[in-house]
């Protein structure tokens, strides 16, 4: 199946005229970049597009147990309920398994605080090449693992703990939710775009060539980043293709949020269906005109800033 050319009036006009001026900044496409290179250029998207910071009360650096070593951690907080512990949502920042920190995320995650009310705990885990599969969805277990058993001293509350993230993220959540399923009782799931299957089978989705060509994430970019992380690993393992888990009852409802000419918009819808056929309660939304990575936009995207109000009156709901 051929990727199909880039048409940009199939985007809302807001999204068609920031990809026009990036195109004329000059600017090179990520997967021409170097890493280090693209690393920075990806966090700058974040800086130059999500607007101004919005402050929360509180900002914290923690340090998880992990499987090589101590885990990076950021802890949002909002204003305080008296002598009431805060629900907390883990993210996992997105960024192709490759890119992506602390620092790329945190607007993000200063919104969601304010839109849901309550803790959020970013996760530094580890990217690959330097560390492939299955080293991040390793961290991000350890991670959550870690802040279960310390949420009471942290003034968080381990019975209202909700997963969240976008692209690579929002497969890091799902792949947690799984792995986790009877261990540690996450309460929600909110899924940004994820990627939910990078075997064989995935690569057939209608949605990787009928927006291939459409930036910031193509299809080829999506391999350039992809292939670091699955290396020689099997593709149809579960933490990395979290759609061929075979049972996926008895997880955390989700709230599953895709653009429409994305590449990965059939990654997450497939992934609603499933859910929902294994009884899971799951919301799907998928938001006209946008691109991938629209959620890292919110300072020039108006759907960026609603789907983030939306997705934290989701938690909001759950976690109060």
């Amino acid at each position: 199946m051929q990727v199909a050319p880039f048409d940009p009036l199939r985007l809302a006009p807001d999204v068609r005229e920031l990809l026009a001026a990036m195109a004329a900044s000059g600017a090179p496409p990520l997967e021409s970049l170097p890493l280090a290179q693209r690393r920075e250029a990806y966090r700058q998207i974040g800086a130059t597009l999500g607007g101004e910071p919005v402050p929360v009360r509180e900002v914290r650096a923690l340090l998880a147990d992990g499987p090589a070593g101590k885990i990076p951690l950021r802890l949002y907080l909002p204003d305080k309920a008296d002598g009431v512990p805060y629900g907390v949502t883990v993210y996992l920042h997105g960024g192709g398994w490759t890119l992506g920190d602390l620092d790329s995320h945190d607007r993000i995650c200063r919104r969601l605080v304010r839109a849901s009310g309550c803790g959020v705990v970013s996760v530094d885990y580890r990217l690959a090449p330097e560390h492939p599969a299955p080293a991040g969805p390793e961290d991000v277990l350890a991670a959550i693992r870690w802040l279960a058993s310390h949420a009471v001293s942290l003034g968080l509350d381990p019975e209202r703990i909700a997963v969240a993230g976008d692209s690579a993220g929002g497969s890091l959540a799902a792949v947690a939710c799984q792995r986790l399923r009877g261990e540690v009782p996450l309460r929600a799931q909110v899924l940004f775009y994820p990627s939910t299957d990078l075997s064989p089978a995935g690569a057939h989705f209608a949605s990787r060539y009928e927006n291939g060509a459409v930036p910031p994430l193509t299809l080829e970019l999506m391999h350039v980043m992809s292939a670091p992380f699955s290396g020689s690993f099997d593709t149809n393992d579960t933490r990395l293709s979290p759609l061929l888990e075979p049972d996926l009852s008895n997880l955390p409802q989700a709230l599953i949020i895709t653009a429409e000419c994305d590449v990965l918009r059939d990654d997450g819808s497939f992934y609603c269906n499933a859910l929902q056929a294994a009884g899971v309660p799951a919301e799907y939304v998928e938001v006209q005109g946008m691109v991938h990575g629209f959620i890292e936009m919110a300072g020039v995207l108006p759907a960026a800033v609603e789907a983030i109000e939306r997705a934290g009156a989701h938690l909001r709901e759950i976690l109060a």
